[in-house]
């Protein structure tokens, strides 16, 4: 039987954390950067430990006005050390909420650079190996990220596809600032996960088809309907024989 994870965004200050946090296997959890405080981290990692889904960090550009979604300038030195301090801020208070991390992924503008930018995705991926050993990294699959995470530098990676964003030719996603940059719908983008792990390919904005093969799929949190989009999605793998199943507890040494 085909399995799934599905991870999303979470406290990031939406309504809908917790009706989400029942339908996912993987929550993603603002570290302060682009959004969220203690507070809110503290409050979503309760929620995480309470439906039995993994806790993993979500760090970004420290540019909570553009919701971190605007790409700025940054040193593969400095990435690396943004992603660490917001990574342990969010172990620490884990730790004292007595559960630990099992995933890191980047947020907006961040993970987007990263995926295309050797020299940041190889400074990310040292870092988390040195700092967090055994701790995975959701990535874009198919992107100079997964392939650094996978090229023998010591991080465990997931690859990542997303049900509800366009994809270019040759697997990037389309940015949002462009037209068609969200599928037009829930069966659209039913259509797109279930072609993904069915075929092992997914439709590009040029009207082409580029390969891709996923572990985990981004449900959004942010959307207008996000919990009755997940309802669907889950409807959607349910009805085509595919199991919702979170990865294993990692093994952090």
């Amino acid at each position: 039987m085909l399995t799934i994870d599905l991870n999303c965004d979470l406290g990031e200050g939406g309504r809908a954390d917790e009706a989400l946090m029942r339908l996912i296997t993987s929550a993603n959890i603002a570290c302060g950067g682009h959004a969220g405080d203690e507070a809110t981290m503290r409050e979503t990692l309760r929620l995480a430990r309470r439906y039995r889904v993994g806790a993993g960090a979500h760090p970004g550009h420290e540019d909570p006005a553009h919701f971190g979604r605007r790409e700025l300038p940054v040193t593969p030195a400095a990435a690396a050390e943004l992603v660490i301090r917001q990574t342990e801020r969010l172990r620490r208070l884990a730790a004292e909420e007595g559960t630990q991390l099992t995933h890191v992924k980047l947020h907006g503008a961040l993970y987007n650079q990263a995926s295309r930018d050797p020299a940041l995705a190889a400074a990310v991926v040292r870092a988390l190996a040195a700092d967090f050993p055994g701790l995975p990294l959701i990535a874009l699959a198919g992107s100079v990220l997964e392939a650094t995470a996978r090229g023998g530098l010591g991080a465990p990676v997931h690859a990542e596809a997303f049900a509800d964003r366009a994809y270019e030719a040759g697997g990037s996603l389309r940015a949002r600032g462009l037209p068609g940059a969200l599928l037009p719908d829930a069966a659209a983008a039913e259509r797109q996960v279930l072609q993904i792990l069915r075929a092992g390919r997914v439709a590009t904005w040029d009207g082409g088809e580029t390969p891709l093969r996923a572990e985990t799929f981004c449900l959004h949190g942010d959307g207008a309907d996000p919990v009755g989009f997940a309802r669907r999605i889950r409807s959607a793998l349910a009805a085509a024989g595919v199991a919702i199943q979170g990865f294993p507890p990692p093994v952090l040494r």
